[in-house]
């Protein structure tokens, strides 16, 4: 998945306009044009994926196609010899990540997965609770209310990224970790929840419980290592 070209994206696998534009030797723009012009045909094919990306000095528009909406543009572009060879790596691509993100979402059947995904979910409300208290805490201390909620997002947001190297957007990240991801990801919940109950029984600033609970996090993620979601522990044979 890494450095690869097609990425996932809610449990879909889809290859950027901007990958493609350079693999037809084409502008974006003429790409993007076509996407446009035909965009009732490709949403026939499936819902079009729209994501802004970072450019070189501005933040451009990208469309996300899967398989067959590629498939339908490759078919409104001439053939050279560089498009065909660009075409198969596209095609090989889609069919290894989506035998990945297969195999993960396989897992499922994995009695050892089930009972690490179960204790998880009892770990994962513990912690919930604790940042409940905690957003309730903040507010009580002076905070906004729309800064305060946003910590039950924040809190979760800061742990997956210190914790895995994840380049695609899934539905739900915990249904693809492997079992020996979910342990690490409860044990560093249970880092996130006792903290936070321990800076409020203390009455620590709340401002300050946050930049605490990170570095603890930080600290457990430099001991235990990142790991990379899908690309390297699965097999996909």
């Amino acid at each position: 998945m890494k450095n690869g070209l097609v990425t996932i994206q809610n449990n879909e696998c889809r290859a950027g306009t901007k990958i493609i534009a350079d693999g037809f030797n084409r502008r974006h723009e003429q790409v993007t044009r076509l996407v446009k012009k035909y965009h009732t045909h490709f949403e026939q094919i499936n819902t079009l994926s729209v994501f802004y990306s970072k450019g070189k000095t501005k933040r451009f528009k990208e469309y996300f196609l899967d398989e067959d909406q590629f498939s339908f543009l490759a078919t409104l572009f001439k053939n050279d010899a560089s498009v065909v060879d660009f075409k198969l790596k596209l095609i090989l691509d889609y069919k290894k990540v989506k035998g990945q993100l297969r195999n993960a979402l396989g897992q499922k059947t994995d009695p050892e997965w089930n009972q690490a995904r179960l204790t998880a979910k009892t770990i994962r409300l513990l912690e919930t609770g604790a940042i409940q208290e905690f957003i309730l805490y903040a507010k009580q201390q002076g905070g906004t209310v729309k800064g305060c909620d946003m910590y039950y997002a924040n809190i979760t947001k800061m742990m997956n990224s210190l914790l895995f190297i994840c380049e695609g957007k899934f539905k739900n990240l915990r249904d693809i970790l492997t079992p020996e991801q979910l342990m690490t990801i409860g044990s560093a919940e249970q880092v996130i929840g006792r903290s936070l109950r321990e800076d409020m029984k203390a009455n620590v600033f709340y401002k300050d419980i946050y930049k605490n609970v990170r570095k603890k996090v930080e600290l457990f993620a430099e001991l235990h290592g990142k790991s990379e979601v899908i690309s390297k522990q699965l097999s996909i044979e």
